[in-house]
């Protein structure tokens, strides 16, 4: 505070979250409220790892992917070169909403927002020369990820590569599709049996293969504050494992591999405390809700992304500066893995140029910042102790009020969720339009001359399209199609009955069936999921 005990005009009295905010935090009863434990131990407040990335740092996963496969392999061969540690794919529309490119749906979306894929060629030239049972491989894919996995496994499979040996992730979450994201296509009962046939099949033949990763990122990314990112999230999480227990699966089997994705967001403080919060909340969930005796299913791991929706087309070079401090809000809230957005996402897909700045950002705090020397290294701050405790209290009353709606399915049905989360954003977009939010650039500090000039953009060539359908074409010319109706008769016999479905996506797409042909085979067994108005 200043001298005359008022606030400066900058400050604020309260978070986006609504938390009250003190000018001044110390030692109190409240910020002891909860047990931290150590490090590596129930709670897992202070993260799951006894010596935090001491023994090793997070894995520097960026995600990419764009055009076709070939593009999209050669950004993997240089992302790698230059120090990634792990790759995460982003497929285009069509490829997301389960259509093959020649689609109708598919007109003009190929190939532009991620990798167009179609069938496992696809994903063999994707992944030609990565050593599969080297590299983990993140997958940003949901309602048709089952068939992407079986893809992944055929390929392996070719290539001689044990199962076991296979390690990456899924994001297999379509609750948050329903509520914050869009690409679904099935209705919610046969979308969570596609879940849980995944679970129970990695469980036996995938066992270090991620098979969820229930993403409050998107939640974020729609307009959410950090409290509802926390709730709902780990509301879906509920219903997931409810989903798997109701099939028979033993949570202490299951619940080891699925893993979390969360938004790093301009907060730096907040952000910090959110991830302390969530890792907790998590553990008693599991432990006290559903009778996990195994740490391992306790322990809340999860992917970082910083914030999409924080960058601005405005002066891009200032998102180097806000994506430098969400990654560093995201190591000392103890993230697993990371992704650093390119400063020009607000305007295109990050070139290479971009992408390297993103990957350099990572670098630099993982080996020049000292972050990475101590563990929980904010522990202690009465500020980021409050922060915690306050998440923790704040999210967990939001999930005792989903619970009484009946679970997370229940309030996203009803539109509840959803409308939360279109308010959270309204009022978001008030602070910035009004001024109370300061966005640098946008909305204070502009430069006036600063129009029509800009970054060098990445632009995906119409003849992109144009050349996958050609190749689609070619590929169904040539494979045997009496063998790929046998495998589709195949997958709809066990769609319209109580098999589990991995095993003959496996073989379907390896006998050479596509993603949609596959998937029009799951929309006649199963339906289409239409949305529901939300009424405010």
């Amino acid at each position: 505070m200043h001298g005359n005990g008022k606030r400066p005009s900058h400050a604020r009295a309260e978070n986006a979250s609504g938390i009250p905010l003190e000018p001044v935090y110390r030692a109190s009863a409240e910020a002891e409220a909860f047990e931290r434990g150590e490090p590596g131990s129930f709670p897992f407040t202070r993260g799951t790892r006894s010596d935090g990335y001491r023994g090793r740092l997070w894995t520097m996963r960026q995600y990419a992917g764009f055009a076709t496969a070939a593009e999209s392999n050669a950004r993997y061969r240089y992302l790698l070169a230059r120090g990634t540690t792990g790759l995460s794919v982003a497929f285009d529309l069509p490829t997301q909403l389960g259509y093959d490119s020649d689609a109708p749906q598919s007109r003009g979306e190929v190939g532009k927002v991620g990798v167009a894929i179609d069938h496992v060629r696809d994903v063999e030239t994707l992944f030609d020369g990565i050593p599969l049972d080297e590299v983990t491989v993140s997958m940003t894919i949901n309602a048709p990820a089952s068939i992407l996995l079986a893809m992944v496994l055929a390929v392996a499979r070719r290539r001689g590569i044990p199962f076991g040996k296979l390690g990456g992730t899924i994001q297999n979450d379509v609750l948050k599709e329903y509520v914050a994201r869009g690409t679904y296509i099935y209705p919610p009962k046969p979308s969570m049996r596609l879940v849980t046939d995944v679970m129970a099949y990695c469980a036996r033949e995938v066992p270090q293969w991620n098979t969820i990763s229930i993403s409050g990122y998107h939640i974020r990314e729609a307009g959410s504050t950090a409290v509802e990112e926390i709730a709902f999230t780990l509301a879906n999480a509920k219903s997931y494992l409810r989903a798997a227990r109701a099939a028979g699966l033993d949570i202490d089997t299951i619940a080891p591999r699925i893993s979390f994705f969360w938004n790093a967001h301009n907060d730096f403080f907040e952000e910090v405390a959110k991830f302390r919060a969530a890792r907790y909340l998590w553990a008693t969930i599991v432990r006290e809700e559903f009778g996990s005796t195994d740490p391992r299913s306790q322990m809340l791991r999860f992917h970082t992304q910083t914030g999409g929706s924080t960058l601005t087309a405005q002066e891009p070079d200032n998102n180097v500066v806000r994506v430098t401090l969400q990654a560093f809000a995201a190591v000392l809230g103890g993230t697993q893995s990371l992704h650093t957005n390119g400063k020009d996402e607000a305007l295109a897909l990050p070139t290479a140029e971009s992408a390297r700045v993103a990957l350099r950002t990572q670098q630099i705090i993982g080996y020049e910042s000292g972050a990475a020397d101590v563990v929980d290294p904010l522990a202690g701050s009465y500020y980021v102790e409050s922060l915690t405790d306050a998440l923790i209290e704040r999210a967990k009353s939001l999930i005792d009020e989903i619970d009484g709606l009946g679970g997370s399915v229940e309030a996203i049905a009803s539109g509840w969720m959803q409308a939360r989360i279109a308010e959270s954003a309204y009022r978001a977009q008030q602070e910035i339009e009004s001024g109370r939010a300061v966005v640098v650039g946008v909305n204070r500090f502009v430069e006036p001359d600063a129009g029509g000039v800009g970054p060098v953009l990445q632009r995906i060539d119409p003849a992109i399209e144009r050349e996958q359908v050609a190749r689609l074409a070619a590929y169904r010319a040539e494979r045997d199609g009496a063998l790929v109706e046998q495998r589709l008769d195949d997958v709809r016999r066990a769609a319209e009955g109580n098999d589990n479905l991995m095993p003959h996506f496996v073989e379907a797409v390896d006998a050479g069936a596509t993603l949609g042909e596959i998937c029009n085979v799951l929309r006649e067994a199963f339906g289409t999921h239409v949305a529901t108005e939300v009424v405010g």
